[in-house]
């Protein structure tokens, strides 16, 4: 129907609920709502899943000394993922499907993830996930890419294999919802064995200066049984979201007992270091690109990839993952899975293997290599 693409992802577990109500004429109103559940706790919310602290963010900040320890606790904040604890803070969608496309508004993709989910090979949620190694020094809080956006509003369209979105999100959108404004873009093409997007994303900070910028390109061909997949990514951040709320949390956490213990004139010098690094930190200017493969081999497929990151920072922390794995079909809706990943990090890099519902977090020390085996089993219903 007119509008309606949707992105098949090995998920992390959620509990979702969607519907669908004709309208008549070729209308109809549907929505969609999708819960958090991390199998293992129940919760809805989650950190990294390495408890190793990321030096990316503290670089510079060795004059800082003793509040060092402090100001890390501050900049890797457990949960960091649905800290808010949003009941759902997947998708939440309403919308309207038209002859002519449909009208989404809420929480939703972003059109320049949707173009990255096409390019994927271990489907954003397997160990060889793409995405492990796309964004900054900072893990997760220098995110290469909004992957969701909230109070925002889309138009879709699909006729003939080609389709596209257009996404404008108001103020405090983005994906953590701090955006001024947020808008994407993307244009596909599903037909004889291709689909291919282009997507844009582009956020705007608390002051409207520009902050992250996504750039994608990729996706996939299908021939026999065989499934390539290829993809380029350029992302560019020099205004994060966040480097407001970790100055707001320095003032509020450190800043008193400094006053009281040294005085305003040095605690205005530390707060002064603090603050130029952390912007430098959180610069993102980075490309990366991915290659893989599918395979079927009777009922189930081997799946294979390489990926790599250019650091274009003056810390040049290049990073390549390597990845494979195998997943059986034990029926339409159920399969069991096996993926093995390698990540190879150079000079401050820390990137860790992750999985579909939390980040891998970072590595014991910069340049040190990650590696993970992961099994598991999905259910879809």
């Amino acid at each position: 129907a007119a509008g309606e693409q949707y992105i098949v992802l090995h998920a992390g577990s959620r509990l979702g609920f969607k519907g669908s109500e004709d309208l008549g004429g070729g209308y109809r109103a549907i929505f969609q709502l999708e819960s958090r559940i991390e199998l293992d706790t129940g919760k809805q919310s989650v950190g990294n899943l390495s408890t190793n602290q990321g030096a990316g963010l503290t670089r510079g900040m060795e004059a800082l000394g003793p509040l060092l320890p402090t100001i890390a606790g501050v900049l890797q904040p457990n949960p960091n993922v649905n800290s808010n604890n949003a009941l759902f803070d997947r998708t939440s969608m309403v919308g309207l499907v038209t002859p002519y496309g449909a009208i989404l508004a809420g929480r939703q993709y972003t059109p320049a993830y949707e173009a990255f989910a096409a390019a994927e090979t271990f489907e954003l949620g397997m160990a060889g996930n793409w995405g492990n190694i796309t964004g900054g020094l900072g893990g997760l809080l220098t995110t290469g890419s909004a992957i969701r956006s909230d109070k925002s509003i889309q138009y879709r369209f699909v006729k003939d294999g080609i389709g596209g979105a257009l996404m404008y999100g108001f103020k405090n959108s983005g994906y953590v919802g701090l955006d001024d404004r947020f808008m994407g873009a993307n244009v596909t093409y599903k037909k004889n064995g291709w689909d291919l997007a282009i997507g844009y994303n582009r956020g705007t900070d608390q002051s409207n200066q520009t902050g992250l910028i996504t750039r994608v390109i990729g996706g996939s061909y299908t021939t026999g049984d065989f499934k390539f997949f290829a993809g380029y990514q350029n992302n560019r951040n020099s205004h994060s979201v966040l480097i407001p709320v970790f100055i707001s949390s320095w003032d509020a956490q450190i800043a008193p007992g400094l006053v009281a213990q040294r005085g305003a004139a040095v605690a205005g010098a530390l707060r002064n270091v603090f603050v130029t690094n952390l912007i430098k930190n959180f610069d993102l200017n980075v490309e990366s690109a991915s290659i893989g493969m599918h395979y079927k081999v009777g009922a189930g497929r081997i799946m294979s990839s390489i990926s790599f990151q250019n650091d274009r920072n003056p810390t040049n922390s290049d990073v390549a993952q390597y990845a494979i794995g195998y997943d059986h079909f034990l029926s339409k809706r159920t399969d069991l899975y096996v993926a093995a990943a390698l990540i190879k990090n150079h000079n401050r890099a820390q990137y860790a293997v992750g999985v579909a519902s939390a980040a891998g977090g970072f590595t014991g020390a910069p340049g040190e290599d990650s590696k993970a085996l992961q099994f598991g089993m999905r259910h879809k219903f």
